[in-house]
Order: structure tokens, then C-alpha cells, then sequence
């Protein structure tokens, strides 16, 4: 299979499984009784990231907000409230400035994962508690003819659709860059980042589309901790990380930033040149990666 074949293929892939997809969340919303933001940031936002289990991506976080919600932006402003924004973002804000203290010598000890690790159980309670103490608030959805059954193999047909496109873009793309030559660091730093975070990025187009914008923020928010907390505590648990600091305090810091472009208006508005600010701010972040 040629490379432009492959690319082609996720394309195709991610915009069926990422159908698939949102179809499931939104029904798990409707049969746990739920808001849909919820479920976007606990069981969406866990499977989405679950590529960043397998393969190793620079700065996925920062490719979440600065690119994802970049691209997403550019089709409208998303119209949220401080206070529902607030209560996942400002620990999304914290949990990188944490990591950046805890690396300061050069690596993440056990003793450190584990400590990142119960932050994020502490969380998950709190927000399963949130869930219990909202369910009297959920909505209907355009979805709530789909049984539980049904909203599961969704689920998991489509999170493997969107992980498989995931993978074929990058083959494709590496295949591209290679033949022109592109260094493989470039490759690494960009290409396999957008391929890992490929479910984030199908997942809140389409909720975008389809008129669901907290499903898409909510995403967003909780894949940010749960690579931050569960996957980095998961990580340094196994075996101690090892990393320069300059480079981890570059890709923390840019992550803290593109978080901070994301803080609504008084209004509660993420105007589209939150969008075009973010996309020029990952440029920003590739070059300065690339020129450390």
C-alpha cells in the first residue's frame, strides 16, 4: 500500500469511527443519566488518549490544545461558562506545573509517579461524585434510542477505527517525510504527535459539527490529565523517567501557555481568534522545539 494510500485511509477511517464514536458517548450519557461533559471528560477522554499507552509523541498535550482546539476553533467560538470551564482546567493548569517541580533533577522517581498517580484517582473520585450529584440535570440527546449494548460496540469499534487511522497516518506520513528526506526528529516531534492525538482531533471536530461543544472541550481537558497524571504516574512507576530538563521544561511550559489562551472571556466566549492564536502559537512551539 502506497504511503498517500495509507493517509487516505486514516482520513477515511477516523471520519467513520469517529462518528461511531461521539454516537456512543453521547448515548452513555443518556443511559448513565449524565451530562454529556462528564462522560467527554472521564470515559471519553481515557479512551482517546489511549494511543499515548502504545506510542511515544512529544508534546501530545500541547498538539491537544494548541493544534486540536486551534483547528476546532476555526469554525466558530465555543460559548462556555468560567465556572463549568473552570473546575477541570485550572487542575489541567497545575498538573504540568507539578511535573516541571518534580523533574527538576533530571528524572521521576517512583515515589513521584506514585504521587501523580494518586492526584489522579483523587480526581476521578471527585468527578464521579460530580457525576452522581448531576444526574438529576442530564439531557436528552439526538442518540437515546441506542441501547446500552448498542452505545458500548459503538464505543469500542469506533475507538479502534480511530486508533487504527491513528497508526496509518503516521506510516503514510512517515513514509512522505522520509522520501523527501525530512529529519526524523521533525518527523517524531510533529507527525507522530498528530497521529497519537488523531481521536482527540476526530472526536472534537465532529462534536463541533454536530453542535456539541462541551463534549469536545471536555475531551480535550481530560485527556490532558489523564496523560499528565495517569500515564506519566503509570510510566515512572514501571521504571524511574529520565529526561533533559530544558527539553521537558520547553514542552511543560508551552503546554501551560496554550492552556492559558484557552481561559474564556467574561462572557464566556473562545472567540475563532483564540483559534488562529493557538495554531501560530504551535508553530511557535515546533520551531522553538526544533532550534533548543
Amino acid at each position: 500500500m502506497t504511503d498517500p494510500a495509507l493517509i487516505l485511509g486514516a482520513v477515511l477511517l477516523a471520519a467513520a469511527g469517529g462518528e461511531a464514536f461521539l454516537k456512543s458517548i453521547l448515548g452513555t450519557a443518556r443511559h448513565l443519566r449524565v451530562p454529556k461533559a462528564v462522560v467527554a471528560t472521564t470515559l471519553a477522554a481515557f479512551a482517546t488518549s489511549s494511543p499515548e499507552l502504545t506510542v511515544s509523541a512529544l508534546g501530545s498535550n500541547v498538539v491537544n490544545i494548541a493544534l486540536i482546539f486551534g483547528l476546532a476553533l476555526l469554525y466558530g467560538g465555543v460559548q462556555t461558562s468560567r465556572q463549568d470551564f473552570g473546575r477541570d482546567f485550572y487542575l489541567a493548569l497545575a498538573v504540568p506545573a507539578l511535573t516541571l517541580v518534580l523533574i527538576l533533577d533530571g528524572r521521576i522517581d517512583r515515589p513521584e509517579a506514585l504521587l501523580l498517580l494518586a492526584l489522579f484517582f483523587a480526581w476521578l473520585v471527585w468527578i464521579v461524585r460530580s457525576a452522581l450529584r448531576q444526574r438529576a440535570l442530564a439531557v436528552d440527546v439526538e442518540t437515546s434510542e441506542l441501547s446500552a449494548g448498542r452505545s458500548l460496540l459503538l464505543g469500542v469499534l469506533g475507538l479502534g477505527a480511530l486508533i487504527v487511522a491513528g497508526r496509518l497516518f503516521v506510516s503514510g506520513a512517515t513514509g512522505i517525510a522520509a522520501a523527501l528526506a525530512v529529519d526524523t526528529y521533525v518527523i517524531g516531534a510533529i507527525l507522530v504527535a498528530i497521529g497519537t492525538s488523531l481521536p482527540e482531533l476526530v472526536t472534537v471536530i465532529l462534536s463541533r459539527l454536530r453542535g456539541h461543544d462541551d463534549v469536545g472541550v471536555g475531551t480535550l481537558i481530560g485527556s490532558n490529565l489523564f496523560n499528565g497524571l495517569a500515564i506519566v504516574g503509570v510510566a515512572g512507576t514501571l521504571h524511574p523517567i529520565a529526561a533533559p530538563l530544558t527539553e521537558v521544561a520547553l514542552t511543560l511550559t508551552c503546554g501551560i501557555l496554550a492552556l492559558l489562551l484557552l481561559l474564556p472571556s467574561r462572557s464566556g466566549l473562545i472567540g475563532r481568534d483564540r483559534g488562529f492564536a493557538l495554531l501560530l502559537f504551535y508553530v511557535g512551539f515546533i520551531w522553538a522545539t526544533l532550534t533548543s
